[in-house]
C-alpha cells in the first residue's frame, strides 16, 4: 500500500513538473514575440518634458508605464491597450503615453525619485498619471487591472476613464 501511495505520488510530482515546464516555456516564447517598448537608452526625463509640452497643446494627461523589456506583465499590459480597441480609443484621446525603463541597464532613478518615491513597494508594471503641469495623479498598481493571465478590460477601462483630463 505504501509503495501504491508513493507511485502516485511522483507520478503526480512528475506531471506537475511537465506542466510548470510548458507554462514556463509558453510564457518565454509568449514574450518573445511581444513589442517591447522600454528603451533604456533614453534620457527619460527629457522625453516626459517633451511628453508634457505636447499635452499642453493637446489638452491631454501624460501615463508613464514603469516597467521593462524582461517584465512579462509590462509586455502583456502594453499589447492589451494596442489591441483592445475601446481601452487604446480612451488611451489615444486623453493620453499620451510613456514607457518608463527600470532595468539593470537604466534605473532611471531620479525620474522614479521625482514622480513614484515609494515606487520600490510596488510591482510592475505600475502607472504614473501626470496632469498637464506635470503633478502627479494617481500612481497605480497593475495587480488590480488583472484577470487571470491577462487584464480586465472593464478594470482598465475604469482606471483609463477615471483620469481624463477636463475637456474645456
Amino acid at each position: 500500500m505504501k509503495n501504491y501511495i508513493f507511485a502516485l505520488f511522483f507520478i503526480g510530482s512528475l506531471f506537475n513538473s511537465i506542466d510548470t515546464t510548458a507554462q514556463t516555456s509558453n510564457t518565454t516564447s509568449e514574450k518573445k514575440s511581444l513589442e517591447k517598448p522600454y528603451n533604456p537608452n533614453d534620457n527619460a526625463q527629457e522625453k516626459i518634458d517633451a511628453l508634457l509640452k505636447q499635452a499642453k497643446k493637446e489638452k491631454k494627461n501624460v501615463i508613464l508605464q514603469a516597467g521593462g523589456n524582461w517584465c512579462s506583465w509590462c509586455l502583456l499590459f502594453n499589447d492589451f491597450v494596442k489591441n483592445t480597441a475601446d481601452v487604446k480609443k480612451v488611451v489615444d484621446a486623453n493620453y499620451l503615453y510613456y514607457h518608463l525603463n527600470f532595468s539593470k541597464e537604466n534605473k532611471n532613478e531620479a525620474v522614479f525619485k521625482k514622480y513614484a518615491p515609494n515606487a520600490d513597494k510596488l510591482g510592475y508594471p505600475f502607472f504614473i498619471v501626470l496632469d498637464q503641469s506635470g503633478k502627479v495623479l494617481k500612481i497605480q498598481e497593475s495587480g488590480s487591472l488583472e484577470q487571470g493571465k491577462g487584464y480586465n478590460k472593464e478594470k482598465v477601462l475604469t482606471f483609463f476613464n477615471s483620469y481624463k483630463p477636463a475637456k474645456k
